[in-house]
């Protein structure tokens, strides 16, 4: 299978290593260590020479409780870093972490590959900017009260099932299929930790082996973000983790979901060849 971009078609026979950028000032991962493009464009480096094949940059926190961002802020943050990757690492394809149209339609322009909404575009705006280009489609599955993501108490009880978040996912799917956009640009991403608790997360991801075939989506469309997630803690036990100290947790869970099928992956890193713990990531 391949994945239809604007940089063109991604072979998906060999896993697909998205390196997660975040040039926010309040990343739950990194801080805003890579908010100056400089900083961000040796982090850039450092993942393509782990082996990531495409880079999926943010400039707005999506973390529980994180402030909305202005568009034109937005395009403020990416704008210099976006240029900075465009003329250094002209052969990685880039994609845009963003909710909002006019700093999409802005990173289209200037030749970002993929969008990834986190809100499955349901912003009839950005699902018609969506419709117009070429470009890859990452569309999340989330939760929205009152404009914003919403993310509940994680320890809260009474979803226990993937049943709910599955149907917010198959829905997802048909907002784009419906508005015509072809099925090979598309990837699903089940948007684990995005308004659903532990129990659900569990099960969503206990989910994984049959999620295929109760979407009647190809395993190769859809993307898997769990890299540094409060679930992997949770799952392993540990919640009091700190995001920084769970890749090797990360790891494991992508090894689960490669060996089921899945080939995309969002990740904050990959394991070096060494064996060591990476630094300053």
């Amino acid at each position: 299978m391949h994945w239809h971009t604007a940089f063109g078609a991604l072979d998906l026979s060999t896993p697909l290593f998205l390196g997660i950028l975040n040039i926010t000032p309040d990343s739950f991962s990194d801080g805003g260590k890579h908010r100056e493009p400089s900083r961000a464009l040796v982090q850039a480096q450092r993942l393509v020479s782990q082996g990531v094949r495409m880079l999926d940059v943010g400039a707005e926190s999506t973390r529980p409780g994180a402030a909305p961002l202005g568009e034109a802020q937005e395009w403020e943050r990416l704008a210099p870093t976006l240029k900075l990757l465009g003329q250094e690492l002209s052969r990685i394809p880039l994609s845009l972490d963003t909710r909002h149209t006019d700093p999409a339609r802005r990173a289209l322009a200037s030749g970002t590959s993929v969008l990834n909404d986190v809100t499955g575009f349901s912003d009839p705006a950005m699902l018609d900017l969506a419709k117009r280009s070429s470009c890859g489609l990452i569309a999340m599955r989330s939760r929205i009260r009152a404009g914003q993501l919403w993310m509940p108490d994680y320890a809260q009880a009474g979803f226990e099932t993937a049943a709910r978040a599955i149907q917010e996912l198959a829905e997802v799917r048909d907002r784009l299929l419906g508005a015509g956009i072809a099925p090979a640009r598309v990837l699903l991403d089940p948007g684990f930790g995005f308004g659903t608790t532990y129990q659900e997360d569990l099960a969503l991801w206990e989910a994984l082996p049959r999620l295929p075939t109760l979407l009647n989506w190809p395993v190769e469309g859809f993307c898997i973000g769990i890299s540094r997630k409060r679930f992997l803690a949770w799952r392993a036990h540990q919640p009091g983790l700190a995001p920084k100290e769970r890749d090797a947790l990360t790891w494991e869970a992508h090894t689960e979901a490669l060996e089921l099928g899945y080939r995309v992956i969002r990740t904050h890193s990959l394991p070096p060849d060494d064996g060591e713990s990476p630094t300053d990531l």
